[in-house]
């Protein structure tokens, strides 16, 4: 391969729009580049989502790595032909091993139908008692041991079916007290620390066989003590450690070099060279396609030079070809469509996990006759254009007086602004204050003050009142005395759906 053709080799960049048009193959033939990761933006239909990956590697007759971010809850890009999982969190709790197995064989079958060779899952971060602003509800949770047992059921199920796993992200951030998106996290853990708790979900995922790792972009003085040495630039991290002392032998892969951890070092170019530096075979960068030009041309560059090793190249193209030739064919299993067992299994893990965190009056589960109820609820459409949103969730009144009519109920409700303006809050006290109980689904009081605003009123005003916390549980610290909290630990159908279950039944069946 020539010099130009194996740096591209190591770009797995993201394109705009769901249909392949003369300019993205120009810039995929410009740019040479070996992989595709596939987001919200790129979706409509199952159809229309084969054909976009078709038609690229027809246009460049060359075989694409493509992936995409597929770990449930939350990060979920594909609207139809999967099965939508809650987040990880929700699975931890339920603490059966088995569940994160057979989400992954389950996973691997609806993946590999749509045309995907890698899912960048699973989150193997272990949280700790500290604020998590990013990773939260994407964790299995903060035991070490039921991490790892859970990333390695399904990474190996995964994997059996046909799809490579990705462990992210290494050394391990569930600690991170900044979102890495936004800024720069630093985090204080010595090596004993990180080897004692978050590498060992990481190790067992090495062991078990993952295909793929993901570093992480947080600064750890304490493991590399360097200038600009976050973990995404550190060799002592990404080469001497994960490569050499664990012995991982598969393919390492950057995390987005487009975050905010890495503005806030360096130019993109620039972290594109220090990334390769540091031991990493792929390099993501997923939107931008100016700073996808920036980082090839520079590597390029650093190549020819030679401030770069080309052994080192050609070794990290051997390993990505290795991963490329697991999946000789495009599309398997048939046409794209979930599995009959999803919606059932995400049913069970919601079930069992969701949690009453307090309720000194027992008002869970609702008592019978009770008269005026008013529901304040997020409007989730709000996300649409950025982020899947289940087709029954946007139509938000709809979606949720359905689920309580489900159990004879029917009340009254009010939809919020994911920011609530004054007026919507105001709205809000006042339909709390002509309730006999006020259920609130609370979205993110920790991170939007306008919520927190909303939960504080509403806690002063409503007669009865019970709150679902729906995404982090962290919000469980606003919560007053006499207030019912239970958590569901995410906002995907399924779990709404059990925790309206819990508020108005006192058990489960199924």
């Amino acid at each position: 391969m020539k010099i130009e053709e194996l740096v591209g080799e190591r770009l797995v960049i993201g394109i705009p729009g769901t249909r392949i048009t003369p300019e993205i193959v120009r810039h995929f033939q410009e740019l040479h580049a070996g992989g595709l990761i596939l987001y919200r933006i790129n979706f409509e239909t199952p159809r229309q989502m084969k054909k976009l990956i078709a038609d690229l590697e027809e246009a460049l007759g060359r075989k694409l790595l493509v992936a995409a971010d597929h770990e449930g809850g939350r990060v979920i890009m594909f609207r139809e032909g999967i099965s939508v999982f809650p987040d990880n969190l929700a699975v931890g709790t339920t603490g059966t091993i088995a569940y994160a197995g057979k989400q992954g064989e389950i996973e691997a079958k609806e993946l590999r139908r749509l045309g995907l060779d890698v899912n960048l899952a699973p989150v193997l971060d272990v949280l700790t008692a500290a604020y998590s602003p990013n990773i939260g509800i994407r964790s299995y949770g903060k035991d070490w041991r039921l991490v790892a047992e859970m990333g390695a059921a399904r990474i190996a199920a995964m994997q059996k079916n046909g799809i490579s796993a990705c462990a992210k992200h290494f050394p391990g951030k569930g600690h991170a007290p900044m979102d890495a998106h936004l800024g720069l996290p630093v985090i204080q853990s010595t090596w004993k620390e990180m080897e004692e708790v978050h590498l060992q979900p990481f190790v067992k995922a090495i062991n078990t066989g993952v295909d793929l790792v993901m570093s992480s972009h947080p600064y750890y003085p304490q493991l590399d003590p360097g200038p600009k040495k976050i973990a995404t630039f550190s060799r002592r991290i990404i080469y001497d450690y994960l490569r050499k002392e664990l012995n991982f032998q598969g393919v390492i892969a950057s995390d987005d070099l487009e975050m905010g951890a890495i503005s806030a070092i360096c130019p993109i170019g620039e972290a594109g060279i220090l990334a390769a530096q540091a031991g990493h075979d792929i390099l993501l960068v997923c939107h931008d396609l100016q700073a996808q030009k920036e980082v090839f041309y520079k590597l390029l560059e650093a190549y020819r030079n030679k401030q770069l090793p080309l052994q080192e190249l050609e070794e990290s193209a051997a390993r990505i070809k290795r991963l490329k030739l697991k999946r000789e064919k495009r599309f398997e299993g048939g046409e794209p469509a979930a599995e009959k067992e999803g919606a059932i299994l995400a049913a069970r893990i919601c079930r069992e996990s969701v949690q009453v965190i307090q309720d000194e009056r027992r008002l869970v589960p609702l008592k019978s006759g009770e008269k005026r109820i008013g529901v304040i609820f997020p409007q989730f459409s709000f996300f649409d254009s950025k982020i899947m949103v289940e087709k029954e969730v946007l139509q938000e009144k709809e979606f949720v007086r359905n689920e309580f009519r489900k159990f004879g109920l029917n009340p009254e409700m009010q939809i919020v602004s994911i920011e609530p303006a004054e007026e919507e809050i105001q709205k809000a006290v006042n339909l709390a204050k002509n309730s006999d109980l006020t259920i609130l689904f609370c979205f993110d009081a920790h991170l939007y003050p306008s919520n927190k605003k909303l939960l504080d009123s509403i806690q002063d005003t409503a007669k009865e009142l019970v709150v679902d916390l729906l995404r982090d549980p962290y919000d469980a610290a606003y919560i007053k005395e006499g207030v019912a909290c239970l958590t569901d630990f995410g906002w995907r159908a399924c779990q709404i759906k059990a925790a309206i279950e819990k508020i108005c039944v006192s058990s489960f069946s199924g």
